[in-house]
């Protein structure tokens, strides 16, 4: 059996705000749409639901980030997650510049939770709150250069 990783999906609260976020790290926005009717019901497991979708990309095309916002039912606020919580709470990206994509981040009003860390010389690398927040880890590969 042959599997991929398809994207990882995200409900955000303003899906404008996280495009903007995600598509000046450097991700392309692929699609967009609006989505109900029957099929959304039986694949997402909610009745009567609707969402605004958003598909980027990484420019390399191999990771794929979907957000949405629910329009119906109404979206569920829930506590930021930890990093040390069980179940998914962060997406990661690989940067050339985590300096320059720190200072992108913080023209979101995002910043480092605590600093960037050198993890021996390999990476430079950060969590921060992104849009409505999510944890995103930003690493930086020293060895590339």
């Amino acid at each position: 059996m042959g599997i991929a990783l398809e994207n990882v999906g995200i409900a955000v609260r303003d899906i404008e705000a996280a495009v903007a976020f995600f598509t000046d790290l450097g991700l392309a926005l692929v699609g967009r749409d609006t989505i109900s009717g029957e099929w959304a019901d039986t694949a997402v497991g909610l009745d009567g639901n609707r969402a605004k979708i958003a598909l980027l990309q990484t420019p390399d095309g191999l990771g794929r980030l979907e957000l949405f916002e629910y329009l119906h039912p109404e979206a569920v606020e829930t506590p930021p997650a930890q990093p040390n919580e069980i179940g998914m709470h962060r997406v990661a990206f690989s940067v050339d510049d985590i300096d320059e994509a720190l200072a992108v981040a913080a023209k979101h009003g995002c910043r480092p939770l605590r600093g960037v860390a050198d993890y021996e010389g390999v990476y430079r690398l950060t969590y921060l709150r992104g849009p409505s927040g999510i944890l995103v880890m930003l690493a930086q590969d020293l060895r590339k250069g």
